[in-house]
């Protein structure tokens, strides 16, 4: 199991990340990441310790 954090204007989120379940949604993620996909993206609706919606 690898972690994630994203730093946002709000403060930081933690991913835990289950390779092992889900490799292609993992790597998707990850590279999203890498490439500065989510940099500037407004998370719209928050539910904690569930969800987070943005775009």
């Amino acid at each position: 199991m690898a972690n994630v954090i994203l730093e946002t204007t709000q403060g930081s989120i933690e991913f835990k990340l289950f390779e092992d379940i889900a490799p292609k949604t993992c790597e998707n993620f990850t590279t999203h990441l890498k490439n500065g996909y989510y940099n500037g993206i407004i998370f719209h609706r928050i539910i904690e310790e569930f969800m987070i919606q943005g775009g």
